[in-house]
C-alpha cells in the first residue's frame, strides 16, 4: 500500500464497509480511505466519570452504565418497535429503550455489560433513556475503548457505533503506509504530531491533551496548504508579462484632479501610489481597493482608468447590478466629458443597433472606456487594447466572471473594489492572491450618519420627520422588510407599504416605488425622478444597497431592521450622509433577540464599517460572511478563521517562505506536499489554478 492508494483507494474495500455502506457514506462526501480518515469528530463524550441514573436532570444528554437484566419487546402501534432493556446499576436499575432495532435483542443476553448514551427521561414511575449509541463492556472495560469517545458528523442509518468501527478498521489497514506530507522543519517549529499520530489521536484519544494536539496539527494543516496554494498563484501572476506599458505623463489625471471640489484624503493618494507602483510594474496588477462606504473608492478607480486613456489603451468597470452600473456611468461620463472621454454603456437592456455599435466601437478600440454588468463578459464582447479592468463589490461575482473579463485583453491590469470591509483574517484567506489598498477615513465634511434603533411604535413620530426633511427640500428612502427569499412576496409587501403611506402619514409627499421586478427600463426611470427630486421619497427593497448616489438624501428607514445582516444594514445606511445636510437612519425591529439586540446596537454605536464587519464574522462566523463556495474557495473543515486567526497568520508566512526557497515545490522534500496540495485544490483549479 502507498501514499498514493490512500488518497485514492476507494471506502467500500475497507473491513466491514462493502458497497451498501459505501453509498452512505458517500452522503458525508466520503469515497476513499483519505476522506474517512479526514471525517473528524465534531466532538467528544468523556465517559470515564460515569454518574449513576438517579443522579441525573430530565432531558438531559448522559451516557450510562449497566448490567442486562431482562430485555422485552413492545409494539405499541404498527411500524414502532421497541426493544425495552432493563439495566442494572449500583444502588437501583434504569431501562434503556431502542426504536425499531430489533437486533438489539441478539447482542445484549443476561448479564452483559453495556454502556449507553441518549436522551434521560422520568417516565411512568421509571427512568428511561432513548439510546443513541452503545457499547458492549469487556469486563469493565468497552469493547471500542472508552474513555474520551468520537461522536461524528452522521447520517440515516450510520450509527455512530458503525462510523467508529469503520474509521477503526480504516486506521489499522492503513495507518502504517501514510507518510506525512508537511516539512519536518514545520512539524518541528510548531510542535505538531506526525499525520499517522495525529489521525489516531484525533479519532480515538487516550486523553484530552492528545485530542487537541491533534486538533491544533490539522487547523495549521489545512490553514497553510491553502496560504500555500495561494502563494503559489501570487507567484504564478507575477512572471506574467503584461504586453502593455504607461508612459509617465499624467496628462489626463492631472486635469481630473484639478477638476475636483477637493483635495484627496491621505488613504485616497496613498491608495493612488500603490496602484501606480502595480501599474508600472512589467506583471499585471492584481490589487483589492477596500474602503468604507463614502471612502471615495471610485475618485481612485477613475485615475486608473484615466491612465489606461492617456495611454491610448482601453478601461472597463464592471458592477453587480444594472443600477449601479448606471450610476458608475452617470457619475463617469459626467465628470470624463470635459477632458473629452467618451464612455459607453453596455447592459442587458440595449437594443440591437445600440448594441452592435457599441460592441463596433469597443473592438475598433474607437471607445476608451465602458461601464457595464456582467454583460460585458459576453462571448461576443471584444476589446481592441483592454489594459485596465475595475471590478466593484468584488464580494458579489464569482471568481470565474472576473477571471473571463481578465481573459478579454492581454494580462490587464486588475483592480477590484469592496465597500464591504473585510476583516484581516478573512482578507487573507479570500484575497490571498490580491495586494490589499485600504482607505480608512472619509472625504472632509462629511458628517457621520446619526443612527437611533426604535421599537415600531414610534412610526408615527417617523413619518412626521420625513415630512419635515421633505418641506426643507430633502428626500428620504423607506426600505421594506426583507420577508422572504422570495420576489413575489416582497413586491406584495413594497406595495401594500406604498399604499399605506400614500393614504396616511406621507399623503403630502410624492412617492415613488422601486422593487426587483421592475423592468431594467423601469428601475431606471424610477432612480432618475428620485436624483432629479421629482420622487420625494423612495419605498423600496434592497436593490438601493449599494451604489445609488442621492447626496439630497437625508433619511433611511429601515423597517424590520432585524431582518437584515450587519453588512446590508450598513450599506443601506451609506445611502445617506452624501451631501453637506445632516443625515440619519432610523432602524425600526421590536425583535428582543439577543442576536438582533448585538446587531442593532452595533450600528448605533459606531458608522465604522470595518469595526462593523469584525462584529459580523463574530456573529455570523467566516463561511456566511464570505461566502466561500461562491468565491471559489475550498471550505474550511476544521479550522475557524475567527478563532484561529494567529494560526492563519503564521501558516500564511510559512507558505510565502517555502515558495520563496522552492518556486516549484521540486525539492524532493516537498514531493509529498506538492502532490497532496494538488489533490486537495485540483477541484478549484478555477480559483487556485494547481495543475
Amino acid at each position: 500500500m502507498t501514499q498514493e492508494g490512500y488518497e485514492h483507494y476507494p471506502v467500500q474495500y475497507v473491513k466491514t464497509v462493502g458497497p451498501r455502506r459505501a453509498a452512505l457514506l458517500q452522503r458525508l462526501g466520503i469515497k476513499t480511505v483519505r476522506d474517512l480518515l479526514y471525517h473528524f469528530p465534531r466532538e467528544y463524550q468523556d465517559r470515564t466519570v460515569l454518574k449513576p441514573s438517579h443522579a441525573c436532570a430530565a432531558g438531559e444528554q448522559v451516557t450510562l452504565r449497566g448490567r442486562v437484566v431482562a430485555v422485552q419487546e413492545l409494539t405499541p402501534r404498527p411500524g414502532l418497535r421497541i426493544t425495552k432493556v432493563r439495566l442494572a446499576e449500583q444502588g437501583g436499575y434504569f431501562f434503556a429503550l431502542w426504536f425499531n432495532q430489533p437486533y438489539i435483542k441478539k447482542q445484549l443476553s443476561a448479564g452483559t455489560g453495556v454502556l449507553v448514551t441518549g436522551k434521560l427521561e422520568r417516565r411512568f414511575g421509571e427512568i428511561q433513556l432513548a439510546v443513541s449509541d452503545y457499547e458492549l463492556l469487556e469486563g469493565d472495560e468497552p469493547a471500542g475503548g472508552g474513555g474520551m469517545v468520537p461522536v461524528y458528523p452522521s447520517t440515516e442509518q450510520l450509527s455512530q457505533r458503525l462510523l467508529r468501527s469503520m474509521i477503526r478498521m480504516a486506521l489499522d489497514e492503513w495507518a502504517g503506509q501514510i507518510a506525512d506530507f508537511l516539512p519536518p522543519s514545520i512539524v518541528k517549529k510548531y510542535s505538531l504530531p506526525e499525520l499517522p499520530v495525529a489521525l489516531a489521536h484525533i479519532h480515538f484519544p487516550p486523553g484530552e491533551r492528545e485530542a487537541v494536539r491533534a486538533r491544533k496539527r490539522f487547523i495549521f494543516e489545512e490553514l497553510f496548504l491553502l496560504q500555500l496554494a495561494l502563494a503559489l498563484r501570487r507567484r504564478r501572476i507575477s512572471r506574467q508579462i503584461k504586453p502593455h506599458r504607461y508612459r509617465t505623463n499624467l496628462e489626463l489625471v492631472d486635469k481630473y484632479l484639478a477638476g475636483l471640489p477637493f483635495t484627496l484624503t491621505s488613504g485616497q493618494q496613498q491608495a493612488w501610489r500603490e496602484i501606480m507602483a502595480d501599474m508600472d510594474a512589467p506583471s499585471p496588477m492584481n490589487r483589492l481597493l477596500q474602503g468604507d462606504v463614502g471612502s471615495g473608492k471610485t475618485v481612485v478607480s477613475t485615475l486608473a482608468l484615466l491612465r489606461a486613456v492617456d495611454n491610448g489603451l482601453q478601461g472597463a468597470l464592471m458592477a453587480p447590478t444594472e443600477i449601479l452600473a448606471e450610476q458608475h456611468y452617470l457619475t463617469l461620463s459626467g465628470t470624463l466629458a470635459p477632458l473629452g472621454v467618451k464612455v459607453g454603456l453596455f447592459s442587458g437592456g440595449m437594443n440591437k443597433k445600440e448594441r452592435e455599435a457599441l460592441l463596433s466601437a469597443l473592438s475598433a478600440g474607437e471607445l476608451p472606456l465602458v461601464v457595464g454588468t456582467h454583460a460585458l463578459i459576453q462571448e461576443d464582447v471584444q476589446f481592441k487594447r483592454l489594459a485596465v479592468v475595475v471590478i466593484d463589490e468584488q464580494h458579489r461575482f464569482g471568481v470565474r466572471q472576473r477571471a473571463i473579463l481578465q481573459y478579454k485583453g492581454q494580462y490587464p491590469d486588475v483592480l477590484v473594489m469592496t465597500a464591504t470591509p473585510i476583516p484581516r483574517t478573512l482578507a487573507l484567506t479570500l484575497y490571498g492572491d490580491l495586494e490589499v489598498s485600504t482607505i480608512r477615513e472619509l472625504p472632509p465634511g462629511r458628517r457621520p450618519v446619526i443612527t437611533r434603533a426604535v421599537p415600531p411604535s414610534h412610526l408615527p413620530a417617523i413619518y412626521r420627520f420625513i415630512c419635515r426633511e421633505v418641506a426643507a427640500g430633502r428626500q428620504a428612502y423607506v426600505v421594506c422588510p426583507l420577508v422572504e427569499e422570495s420576489e413575489k412576496v416582497d413586491l406584495t409587501s413594497t406595495v401594500q407599504l406604498i399604499d399605506e403611506l400614500s393614504r396616511g402619514p406621507l399623503a403630502r409627499c410624492r412617492l415613488g416605488l422601486l422593487h426587483g421586478r421592475l423592468k431594467q427600463a423601469e428601475k431606471n426611470q424610477v432612480m432618475e425622478d428620485f436624483r432629479r427630486g421629482e420622487i420625494q421619497v423612495l419605498v423600496t427593497t434592497t436593490v438601493v444597497e449599494v451604489g445609488v448616489d442621492v447626496p439630497n438624501a437625508t433619511v433611511m428607514v429601515i423597517l424590520d431592521a432585524d431582518r437584515f445582516g450587519l453588512a446590508q444594514l450598513h450599506q443601506l445606511r451609506g445611502r445617506v450622509g452624501r451631501g453637506a445636510a445632516q443625515a440619519y437612519c432610523i432602524l425600526v425591529s421590536d425583535n428582543k433577540s439577543r442576536e438582533a439586540q448585538f446587531r442593532l446596537q452595533a450600528m448605533v454605536s459606531t458608522g465604522d464599517g470595518f469595526v462593523l464587519a469584525e462584529k459580523d464574522l463574530q456573529l455570523r462566523g467566516p463561511g456566511e460572511f464570505s461566502g466561500t463556495r461562491q468565491s471559489g474557495l475550498p471550505e474550511l473543515k476544521v479550522a475557524d478563521l475567527v478563532r484561529d486567526w494567529r494560526a492563519l497568520e503564521l501558516a500564511r508566512q510559512e507558505a510565502v517562505t517555502l515558495v520563496r526557497r522552492d518556486p516549484e515545490l521540486t525539492l524532493p522534500e516537498h514531493h509529498l506536499l506538492a502532490r497532496e496540495l494538488y489533490h486537495r485544490f485540483s477541484a478549484h483549479r478555477g480559483y487556485l489554478a494547481i495543475s
